[in-house]
C-alpha cells in the first residue's frame, strides 16, 4: 500500500508542480477538503483558497489558486487553475487597486458594459477576501 499520492497542480500556463505527497488540503467550494492516499474518486470545483501541500506530516508548500476545478482518484490529486500563486507573493494591495480602477469604470459606464464591470467587481472582491485571509494565516 501507498503512503503517498500523487499531487499534480495545473495553471494555465504551465505544470507548476507534479509530486508524490502525503495529503493535499483543496479549498472546494463545499468547503477544505483533504486527500489521502487511496482517496475515494470526485470532483469538485474550487474556490479562491490556499492549496497546503503535507510531506512528512507537515506542510511543506503552500499555493493560492483561483478557481478551477480538482480531480481526485485512488492514484492522484490534479487541480486545475485559472491562476496558481505561491503564498509567499500575494500581493492583495495590487488587486485592491485594480478593484478601484473597475469601480471607477462601472461609475462612468452606462447599461450593460456597467453590468459587466459590477460583476467583474464582485468576482475580484470574492478573490481580495480569499488572499487577505491567506496572508493573515
Amino acid at each position: 500500500m501507498a503512503d503517498t499520492t500523487l499531487f499534480e497542480l495545473v495553471s494555465p500556463e504551465r505544470l507548476v508542480i507534479s509530486k508524490d505527497v502525503r495529503m493535499v488540503v483543496v479549498p472546494g467550494v463545499e468547503g477544505l477538503f483533504g486527500v489521502l492516499p487511496r482517496h475515494t474518486a470526485m470532483l469538485s470545483t474550487l474556490v479562491p483558497g490556499v492549496i497546503d501541500v503535507y510531506e512528512e506530516d507537515v506542510v511543506s508548500e503552500k499555493w493560492f489558486v483561483v478557481n478551477g476545478f480538482a480531480e481526485v482518484t485512488e492514484e492522484r490529486c490534479t487541480v486545475l487553475a485559472e491562476e496558481v500563486i505561491p503564498l509567499d507573493e500575494l500581493d492583495p494591495e495590487h488587486l485592491e487597486n485594480k478593484i478601484a480602477r473597475l469601480r471607477e469604470e462601472a461609475s462612468a459606464a452606462a447599461g450593460s458594459d456597467a453590468d459587466k464591470l459590477n460583476a467583474s467587481i464582485a468576482e475580484q472582491e470574492v478573490i481580495l477576501l480569499a488572499m487577505q485571509k491567506a496572508k493573515q494565516s
